[in-house]
């Protein structure tokens, strides 16, 4: 996986937080933008592409459960963590039935942040694999359709 083509974004209203994090992934070798409200966030993923994106659940203009219902759909799918200090069963169980692919609570310990990021990364790639193995067997089930219908 070349880390360098992985794009990230990063959304917590904590400054300390935001930049810990941005610091961290971009040591790591990605590629990283931060927001730090909702609005802010839904501006960048509507004219950025980002392979994955940790959000706070709570921030100021809306609850980071709520952001993930408003992410735009992007192919690949975009990845969503959600990063939490007021962590719950409830929050957890509410944010993965909304589409969160991970959950992770406050404070994040580095190694765990890079390890969930690398993890939900590696799970796109072989979603988009699959995805590509797919087409690829529907163009040539439909090049030898139309062959035979040919006489070819």
């Amino acid at each position: 996986m070349d880390k360098s083509k992985k794009r990230i974004l990063v959304v917590d209203d904590d400054m300390d937080i935001l930049e810990s994090i941005r610091i961290i992934l971009e040591a790591s070798g990605y590629s990283v933008d931060t927001a730090k409200n909702g609005s802010e966030a839904i501006e960048k993923a509507k004219s950025n592409f980002y392979n994955l994106a940790l959000l706070d659940i709570k921030l100021p203009d809306i609850e980071g459960i709520d952001l993930l219902a408003l992410m735009p759909k992007t192919t690949p799918k975009m990845m969503k963590i959600m990063i939490t200090g007021y962590s719950s069963e409830e929050n957890a169980i509410k944010s993965l039935n909304l589409g969160a692919d991970a959950y992770l609570k406050k404070p994040i310990q580095p190694e765990k942040l890079l390890e969930v990021v690398e993890d939900k990364l590696k799970e796109q790639e072989e979603i988009e694999e699959m995805n590509q193995t797919k087409m690829d067997n529907i163009i040539r089930t439909r090049i030898l359709r139309l062959e035979k219908e040919q006489g070819l």
